[in-house]
């Protein structure tokens, strides 16, 4: 009883910074899109969001995707890594992580588990289908689920955070499901705080 009263309580917290939002954070979390140089640099892209890079300096250590190896800063970008995937699609009115997303995530948490200063925000998604209300907390049980995930592979509690933007940041606009199972999802992205 207490933890769906929690859920209540968290869902219309999300929902009240859902409201109070419509654009893209910026400010104090720093996306790590630009790995290339060797220092820790930011740049404001077209939407004034702080993209940027971490160099080699901060302990990161290890190369290599396959099972058991580390994974190196710069697997983020290599587009033959694991770890450059980073969206999380479902089934409608689901928040169950299907089987071919499982490597993926497990990547993920292997990582944070390596790199306990590196953090993440889980942003859940929905289609436009359903009412804002029940959106937001079908996005926020998807976030939550794909940061349960993580937490039991290994990465910390205290590197995750999610927020639920339901229906309100689509990916693709249309009303087909071509276009709203791209917008059924969870999106991995990486800050530095």
């Amino acid at each position: 009883m207490i933890k769906m009263i929690n859920r209540v309580l968290l869902a219309g917290a999300v929902f009240a910074l859902v409201a109070c939002s419509s654009t893209k954070q910026s400010g104090a979390d720093v996306l790590i899109d630009d790995l290339e140089s060797s220092e820790f640099s930011t740049e404001n892209d077209d939407d004034g969001v702080l993209t940027g890079g971490l160099g080699d300096g901060n302990g990161v250590s290890g190369s290599g995707i396959d099972g058991g190896d580390s994974f190196a800063l710069e697997e983020l970008n290599n587009p033959d890594s694991p770890l450059s995937e980073r969206i999380i699609y479902f089934p409608v009115d689901s928040n169950v992580i299907g089987d071919e997303y499982t490597g993926m995530v497990e990547a993920h948490a292997r990582f944070l588990a390596e790199n306990p200063d590196i953090n993440i925000i889980l942003e859940g998604h929905t289609d436009e289908r359903g009412s804002r209300e029940y959106n937001l907390a079908l996005g926020e049980r998807r976030a939550q689920s794909v940061s349960d995930f993580l937490l039991l592979q290994g990465a910390s509690s205290s590197q995750t955070e999610t927020v639920s933007y339901g229906e309100e940041r689509p990916a693709q606009s249309g009303q087909s499901e071509a276009f709203w199972g791209q917008n059924r999802r969870v999106e991995i992205l990486y800050i530095n705080n």
